[in-house]
């Protein structure tokens, strides 16, 4: 799936109506965040329902989404693609799962990313292989939602998973590299803190090295935020494995990194 090459409006009162109801019924990709945002996910839930004949499964899952204690987009988000695969399980309508995953609307990819992490039938490595699609997709949206929708898996199996995770490092595709640090981020972003890695951060190890020196900006600032957030708990940690990797690696890409996993203890 390829992300918009449109620019996006910079602000929701900008969008055009004809974008917006074309955001709404799904189809086309959001452009930027401000139409990520701006897209009624209600509606476009109706309208994905409507045009595969499942409508019976609506009601269930506006329900869930009117009991939200907070409304925001990602808890919307979760909660719709949580209780689509309920309904997928109660009706054994396993088909539907692919609609989703193959939609040309990127929120709708995203829901497609919590089935995975709900679906217990999968272990954490037929869901890591189900999922890396998904952490390839060029859209920003659906990279950012899929690791966030396999942590408690992730987590729930750590071991095995930073296994796996460190030869995802090694992969041609940065996408899929930063997948394998953002996904275990000791503390993370609106997700659960990984206790265990705030306190033990060199189970992480197998990953980070080979990520080191990363040519994409987009994985160096991944395992920077990974090393930051570890300072936070284990900052003699942090700052050992900096100062061995500023004498193993002179390149610009590791020192970018080490500015970044020391920002906290900078201070």
């Amino acid at each position: 799936m390829r992300e918009s090459k449109r620019k996006g409006a910079r602000s929701t009162k900008d969008i055009p109506v004809e974008i917006q109801k074309q955001l709404d019924r799904g189809e086309i990709e959001t452009a930027n965040l401000v139409e990520w945002l701006a897209v009624d996910q209600r509606l476009l839930l109706e309208n994905l329902l409507i045009e595969n004949n499942r409508t019976a499964y609506l009601a269930s899952i506006l329900s869930k989404i009117n009991d939200l204690e907070k409304k925001t987009v990602n808890t919307i988000n979760e909660v719709i693609g949580i209780t689509i695969f309920k309904q997928v399980v109660a009706h054994n309508d396993y088909e539907f799962l692919k609609v989703l995953t193959n939609h040309k609307a990127d929120l709708i990819r995203c829901w497609a990313t919590y089935t995975i992490g709900q679906d217990e039938r999968l272990s954490i490595a037929e869901s890591l292989s189900r999922i890396q699609p998904f952490a390839a997709d060029l859209h920003f949206g659906v990279r950012e939602i899929c690791w966030m929708a396999l942590r408690n898996k992730i987590t729930q199996n750590l071991a095995e998973s930073i296994d796996i995770l460190s030869e995802w490092a090694t992969s041609d595709d940065n996408n899929i590299r930063r997948f394998a640090t953002e996904s275990i981020r000791p503390r993370g972003v609106w997700c659960r803190h990984i206790n265990e890695l705030k306190e033990k951060p060199q189970l992480a190890l197998p990953i980070l090295e080979r990520l080191k020196s990363d040519s994409a900006r987009y994985v160096q600032d991944s395992v920077g935020n990974w090393l930051n957030d570890a300072s936070k708990s284990q900052p003699l940690f942090v700052e050992e494995l900096c100062k061995r990797w500023a004498n193993e690696s002179t390149t610009k890409e590791t020192a970018y990194i080490i500015k970044k996993a020391l920002r906290t203890i900078n201070k």
